[in-house]
């Protein structure tokens, strides 16, 4: 009799199991026939109402931010490129600008030479000043070479008299760099440290 009762109990248990497997199966078919699917699943649509699925919506905040970052990172890149275009121009215009002067004063001087009213006193003067011009063109573009092997992308040596400014392509110069430049210039320009101006363009 245990026995007996025992099967009717797992097979009550079982025929439980079978009917609610298929009351399930029903409501999701029924579930599944109301709603209408669009654009691979991602939008759904029962009645009046419009569901978006959560996975559309993590890809849209995905690519939305995406494109943000995108965006500001071109923005930034632009802003950076048109900074390095100005200071480079900045940079090749001003060593034109003072190849120009040194070439007219050449020009001035050697017009003395070759001018015949002008006493040889005078044209002594003027071959010396052309002398000291070029001495001064090749001690810069010496110093500038020597300068860019420490590491700087662009330097500008500008010579007013006894005075010599520096000017470093560079954000910030520490101190040590600074005494760096400032043996380079003394040594090849043969120029007091107090005489030496140095300043960077950022």
């Amino acid at each position: 009799m245990k026995i007996m009762k025992r099967n009717q109990v797992i097979i009550l248990v079982i025929a439980i199991m079978l009917v609610t497997a298929g009351y399930l199966n029903f409501i999701e078919t029924n579930n599944n026939q109301e709603t209408v699917q669009t654009n691979g699943n991602d939008v759904q649509t029962m009645g009046d109402a419009t569901f978006v699925s959560s996975q559309t919506l993590v890809q849209n905040t995905l690519k939305k931010n995406t494109n943000t970052f995108e965006n500001e990172t071109t923005n930034q890149t632009s802003a950076q490129d048109n900074e390095e275009t100005e200071e480079a121009e900045y940079f090749t215009s001003s060593k034109l600008q003072r190849e120009t002067m040194y070439s007219q004063m050449i020009e001035s001087y050697q017009k003395m030479l070759d001018s015949t009213t002008i006493s040889a006193e005078q044209k002594a003067i003027a071959q010396n000043e052309i002398t000291k011009i070029n001495d001064t063109k090749n001690a810069i573009m010496i110093t500038e070479n020597l300068i860019k092997t420490k590491g700087f992308n662009e330097v500008l040596i500008l010579v007013n008299d006894t005075s010599i400014n520096v000017i470093i392509s560079k954000e910030e110069l520490k101190q040590e760099e600074i005494a760096q430049i400032q043996n380079i210039v003394s040594r090849e320009m043969k120029a007091e440290i107090g005489n030496i101006h140095i300043s960077n363009t950022k």
